[in-house]
């Protein structure tokens, strides 16, 4: 029989954990402090605790009964008898779908995410688990991950690299064909570089991850894909050749056969060119021919509405790096190059692999239905002879993986009014319709523990801050317990506008500190390790916590990542959204607070534009944009202060003889039984599997053998 440690390391195995928070309680529970220390890293966790002191927890908060439950329930997850995929997506069962991203969000402990494309991407992984679709989920592991954000006294970010132990995360060496850890190599300007393969498990889905730090390779070129978007454009190409290239040539080391090729976002697009060069060296095709059938198997997701965010490589750079690919395939140079430019015939214009995989994919897509009305327009220069209605870009909405997102206390709850087994119906309209039963009270209730979970996280850091930067203890505690807390998170970057509430500072400065209506505000978020101007955007908002006017009611929580916005979506009452239509493509951190008792305070952009019914959040203008962006920011900040103090605060107060405010609560319940089910990442792959997937699947095993 096994003992309780192996059985606890068999836990830690598979990131099914990563969603189940009464399995994370177990290795929590065994050490709070450990725990928490090791940024709630179970593996961490087992590794560091005494052995003494492990068998003493275990008898106290019963660790032995609870583990077994648990490596019952991760075995049937595993092997169960049906799943939505293998009814709806059989032609997938022996040829899976490759899923290429340059990050996967899956939990704070394996930081090779920066942001809302690698939460994305995680989410992705996970509903696919849940559904059994055959999927392969392929990136690079950063072995220095990507930063840990530290804010000085001035609220300055520093970009501190923290670089992890391979061995305290749940990563194996993959096993090729031939019996022997996998090693794939790509071909670079004067050298071939090297990569190992690493897999791990998301439940039902493998994800396997390339490592450059290979014995084979120069010291340079094994900090290749040491860090997340690190170093100037030449190890941005590099590392996107990469994964692309290097990702496709992993897949068939290890035997598995993709027909389909899905690429999240253009950092992979040379995944297209690789498979049909490999075509071409195989089985004989003819170049066009095996691009053709390449195509025809590939779809495409963009999730970038602002020019400046897509890649673009110098065209000497371009041509240096293609060289070998161009060869490969045996065409000319100036074919591959075209591939990639918007007008091919200006030999002097750069590459975009953007370019590439929307040119090369049988579909392509936005992530919302706005964005894809923006990237058509976008990019219809691409297809001057259509109308820009007619460009061959579609949308799927995103989505949020509801079990990774939600509140213990609130997936209890709906267990109770919902059935035991709610999640695996959460896109079905009508189990939503039972939310109108619930008592809004005892929604309330939940919701105040969540947010005094909250306060307490938001104190420790701020205190924690202060601290390391040798500030003086607060004199007043920060944030009112019971006050209405709005939040705020996200990537920092002028288009986002996080500093939009302040335009005005003695008229919000009124409203949050009206004494029988407060309000607090909540924000958190990262920039760039190169942006400057995200930088200052950080600063202003940091260094107004310190003005006598907010730094009760305004609070900048440091070093934003999965496990602080985790608590953020669960804690607050609303969340906040200010972007300049139409430049957010989706935004899916509004999405998490939804089934978390939260309301959405947003601009009609990205997802928010088709989910709005006018009752079950909040709309901060009416969607029309003036062409003058001063003016527009300041009807923006006009319609959100009316907004707030017009309604949402007079709402939030209004309370019944219960103390609970029943309209805040009518909406809270709206919001939940309209939105829930369809926001999810169930949803979502369902969407791409229906629209996408198979389509593509069908038209690759007619092809290829």
């Amino acid at each position: 029989m096994k003992k309780l440690d192996e059985k606890l390391q068999e836990l830690t195995q598979n990131l099914w954990w990563t969603w189940r928070p009464e399995v994370r309680a177990i290795f929590r529970d065994i050490d709070p402090s450990l725990y928490h220390r090791v940024h709630r890293n179970p593996l961490r966790v087992l590794r560091e605790v005494d052995p003494a002191f492990l068998e003493q927890r275990a008898a106290e908060v019963d660790i032995t009964t609870r583990t077994d439950r648990a490596l019952r329930q991760m075995k049937e997850y595993l092997n169960p008898l049906t799943t939505w995929g293998l009814v709806h997506a059989g032609p997938l069962l022996s040829r899976p779908v490759a899923y290429f991203c340059a990050e996967f969000g899956i939990h704070e402990s394996l930081p090779i995410y920066s942001g809302g494309l690698g939460i994305l991407a995680g989410d992705h992984l996970k509903g696919a688990s849940n559904l059994g679709v055959p999927l392969v989920g392929v990136g690079l592991l950063y072995r220095q991950g990507y930063t840990t954000q530290e804010l000085d006294s001035h609220f300055w970010q520093h970009d501190v690299n923290e670089p992890y132990e391979i061995e305290n995360l749940p990563l194996k060496e993959a096993i090729g064909m031939d019996g022997r850890p996998a090693r794939v190599s790509v071909e670079l300007p004067g050298r071939t570089v090297w990569a190992r393969v690493w897999e791990t498990s998301v439940g039902r889905i493998r994800l396997i991850l390339l490592d450059t730090r290979d014995d084979a390779n120069s010291e340079e070129d094994k900090g290749l894909a040491a860090r997340l978007y690190g170093g100037d454009q030449r190890m941005r190409i590099q590392q996107e050749l990469l994964l692309g290239v290097g990702g496709s040539r992993a897949l068939r080391a290890l035997g598995i056969t993709a027909s389909v090729y899905h690429l999240n976002e253009g950092h992979s697009a040379f995944a297209i060119l690789e498979r049909a060069r490999h075509r071409v060296q195989h089985d004989g095709l003819d170049p066009w021919q095996a691009l053709k059938e390449s195509a025809q198997a590939t779809v495409f997701t963009t999730h970038t509405p602002v020019d400046a965010g897509h890649d673009r490589f110098p065209a000497g750079l371009a041509e240096e790096h293609l060289a070998p690919l161009a060869q490969g395939l045996g065409l000319p140079l100036s074919d591959i190059m075209s591939f990639g430019r918007v007008h091919p015939e200006d030999t002097h214009s750069p590459f975009l692999p953007t370019v590439l995989a929307l040119k090369q994919s049988r579909a392509a897509n936005g992530v919302s239905a706005l964005h894809g009305n923006v990237s058509r327009q976008m990019w219809n220069v691409l297809w001057p002879d259509r109308k820009e209605q007619d460009v061959p870009i579609g949308h799927i909405t995103n989505g949020v993986h509801t079990h990774t997102w939600l509140a213990t206390e609130l997936n209890q709850l709906f267990q109770a009014h919902l059935g035991a087994n709610w999640m695996d119906g959460i896109v079905r309209p009508d189990l939503w319709t039972r939310i109108e039963s619930m008592d809004s009270a005892e929604i309330w209730e939940i919701k105040q523990v969540l947010k005094t979970r909250l306060m307490r996280l938001v104190r420790n850091r701020d205190e924690n801050f202060r601290q390391r930067n040798g500030m003086p203890p607060r004199d007043l505690p920060l944030l009112e317990p019971e006050a209405l807390t709005i939040g705020f998170a996200r990537r920092f970057v002028p288009y986002k506008r996080p500093d939009l509430l302040f335009r005005n500072l003695d008229r919000i400065a009124a409203l949050i500190n009206n004494p029988e209506r407060p309000v607090n505000l909540v924000f958190a978020g990262r920039a760039h390790p190169a942006d400057e101007p995200g930088k200052g955007l950080i600063q202003r908002v940091g260094q107004l916590t310190q003005d006598p006017r907010f730094r009760q009611r305004v609070a900048f929580v440091e070093n934003y990542n999965i496990h602080i916005g985790r608590n953020l979506y669960q804690g607050v009452d609303a969340w906040l959204n200010n972007p300049r239509r139409p430049l957010e493509a989706c935004g899916t951190s509004g999405m998490k607070v939804v089934a978390n008792g939260g309301l959405h305070i947003s601009i009609l952009d990205g997802w928010w534009a088709e989910a709005y019914d006018g009752e079950n959040g909040f709309a901060i203008g009416n969607g029309e944009i003036h062409a003058n962006q001063d003016i527009q920011d300041e009807r923006d900040f006009e319609a959100l202060l009316t907004l707030l103090e017009k309604v949402i605060v007079p709402m939030y107060y209004d309370r019944d003889a219960q103390g609970v405010p029943r309209q805040w609560m009518h909406r809270v319940k709206r919001s939940i039984r309209t939105l829930a089910w369809r926001f999810n990442a169930d949803r979502m792959v369902m969407d791409y599997v229906r629209n996408c997937y198979l389509p593509a699947a069908t038209a690759s095993s007619c092809q290829m053998p």
